[in-house]
């Protein structure tokens, strides 16, 4: 992509000039002659570096850069003057210049240093489109879904991301919520600060605690240094908790006074340390049931579930199974440059017919799974897992009967020998003849 640079000069004359030499460089070159050109024509055309004189007949060059910083902090300034000053140079500097240059004594500087300050310009660029994109991956937009269930959840995540409220996230393991945490985050008033989220699950009781409120030298064995928690790292921002039901009854008493008033004591400390950290809690469990068996304080519950959103599952929510199903066939085939167009009809109809016990998750990892062994342009049922369809027949045990549960058997058979009929026959433990006349009665 070719760089676009401005030079803003009211001298017309040298600023053609310095518009040619820079011209010829290879870049293209955009002119201004005011201080209110140039933010205007900042504002219409991609800028990669300004070059603007310090006299301007509306405003100071030097003050100019602060404003232009202050916009767009990816453009890179260089100032230019005729009579410079150190006061200026410095003050230049100070506001976000890239560099201040004099008219005459460093035109052999110019050319270096516009290549110096496009390359850093490329590079914020380049960070800012990254961010843009993972500001975008952890927004509401990237919530997929159509159904009832899963709109009440953005909407009711969408009110709560503008407060400071605590947030409990319900639902099963697999739904997603930890994607809505950081939305939650992302669209709030903390979006700029740190997003934290740890596993409740996934450390001990001791580990935990010093995850969680950090330790002083000494505090136990192995604490060579002091070390931050992370209701510290996250002090200003969101600590996402995942998994609290599994949290230990003496850290629920500690988390509970942190959700009062924002104080708690690092392990092996006597001072108290105070944060401003919003929290967001989620569990796969009944925590009222297990505040009831004495495995969560019943106090906690009521503090964290201010505000409760449940997650439903990928079972409650079969109109969305194929819209997801489709943004990840989409991920993965790009991902994998898998030259895939389709899903034939068995495919779509497994799809929507799987229980989904691990939801969202289950879901992509079957679809990462199915793009990376196929080896023509349609994904077919028999990508699936043997396995895959069990789920199937337990999911809709009501309505079969027996011969949809033969037909059921049957097809399993022939997608685990590869279409081999004698295979399938032997699997099944019946005769070759007997097998094909149940696929021609099940129409299979």
């Amino acid at each position: 992509m070719q760089s676009t640079i401005l030079v803003v000069e009211d001298e017309s004359k040298f600023g053609g000039l310095l518009s040619r030499i820079i011209e010829a460089e290879g870049y293209t070159v955009l002119q201004a002659q005011t201080a209110r050109q140039c933010l205007k024509i900042i504002e219409n055309d991609d800028i990669s570096v300004v070059i603007c004189d310090v006299k301007l007949p509306d405003a100071n060059g030097v003050e100019l850069v602060k404003k232009i910083k202050d916009l767009y902090p990816h453009i890179e300034v260089i100032n230019l003057t005729a009579f410079g000053s150190i006061k200026d140079s410095v003050k230049a500097i100070k506001n976000g210049a890239f560099d201040y240059i004099m008219k005459g004594d460093d035109n052999d500087r110019i050319i270096p240093i516009v290549n110096k300050a496009v390359e850093k310009a490329t590079i914020q660029f380049q960070i800012k489109q990254l961010d843009k994109r993972l500001n975008y991956h952890h927004t509401f937009r990237n919530i997929l879904g159509k159904s009832p269930a899963i709109v009440e959840a953005i909407n009711l995540a969408q009110k709560v991301a503008k407060t400071d409220t605590i947030v409990l996230l319900l639902g099963e393991t697999g739904t997603g919520k930890e994607i809505f945490a950081q939305a939650i985050h992302k669209e709030g008033e903390r979006r700029n600060k740190p997003f934290i989220a740890v596993n409740c699950s996934s450390f001990s009781n001791d580990l935990l605690k010093s995850e969680l409120f950090g330790h002083v030298t000494g505090a136990f064995t192995g604490a060579t240094k002091d070390k931050k928690g992370l209701f510290e790292e996250a002090d200003g921002g969101t600590l996402f908790l995942d998994e609290i039901g599994e949290m230990n009854l003496e850290l629920q008493s500690k988390l509970l006074r942190v959700l009062e008033d924002g104080t708690f004591n690092r392990v092996g400390e006597s001072k108290i340390t105070k944060v401003n950290t919003r929290i967001i809690a989620a569990t796969n469990k009944d925590l009222k049931k297990e505040s009831e068996n004495h495995n969560f304080r019943l106090d906690l519950f009521y503090r964290l579930a201010v505000f409760t959103i449940y997650l439903p599952p990928l079972r409650e929510r079969k109109e969305d199974i194929m819209i997801l199903a489709n943004h990840f066939f989409k991920e993965f085939s790009t991902k994998f440059n898998r030259k895939v167009t389709k899903m034939d009809d068995s495919f779509i109809n497994a799809l929507t017919k799987h229980a989904w016990k691990g939801n969202i998750r289950e879901l992509r990892n079957v679809m990462e799974r199915v793009l990376i062994i196929s080896t023509s342009d349609t994904l077919t049922q028999d990508l699936l897992q043997f396995d895959f369809f069990d789920d199937n027949i337990q999911e809709d045990w009501s309505s079969l009967n027996l011969s949809s549960i033969e037909s059921q058997f049957i097809r399993k058979a022939i997608i685990q020998s590869k279409g081999n009929k004698t295979e399938a026959s032997r699997l099944l433990g019946i005769g070759l003849s007997t097998l094909y006349r149940k696929i021609e009665e099940y129409k299979l």
